[in-house]
């Protein structure tokens, strides 16, 4: 079983509803076991037009599922809650993105672990350091803490 990390926001209608809903269908998929999940936090949004804050955590899973797997569940459960493809940045009612998975460096067309962006965006690092501190990012081999503190003192 690996241990994936997934980054979950929402900036359009009842975001924390629809946060909970994207646990819920985690929850809800054979082959993904939630284990370990932050508190939701209201952020800024990064990026993009000018747009409502978001509502943002991060979920600790156990699954068998291959990362390609893992992204087509997430896929799945962010269209079963109607989210609509948009570009980079905008607003979205549901957003799941893989962050890690296990120590994992991967990249294709539509999958790059560890997530590109994550080491540099409070909202992702802040749920993360909460469910996985001591987690040390595959690339720059620093713990999620570290990263973390780092992105606190900007």
């Amino acid at each position: 079983m690996s241990v994936v990390y997934l980054g979950i926001g929402s900036n359009i209608g009842d975001k924390e509803y629809n946060c909970e809903q994207a646990v819920r269908g985690l929850n809800g998929t054979g082959g993904i076991k939630v284990e370990m999940r932050s508190a939701f936090y209201r952020t800024k949004p990064v990026g993009g037009p000018p747009q409502e804050d978001y509502i943002n955590g991060v979920v600790g899973i156990k699954t068998g599922f291959s990362p390609q797997e893992c992204l087509r569940a997430c896929e799945r459960i962010e269209k079963d809650l109607k989210r609509e493809k948009s570009a980079k940045d905008h607003p979205r009612i549901i957003d799941i993105d893989i962050l890690l998975y296990d120590d994992v460096i991967l990249r294709t067309d539509d999958l790059t672990i560890p997530h590109p962006r994550m080491h540099e965006r409070y909202f992702v690092l802040r749920g993360l350091a909460e469910v996985a501190p001591d987690v040390r990012h595959p690339v720059f081999k620093e713990t999620i803490r570290e990263l973390y503190e780092a992105v606190r003192e900007r």
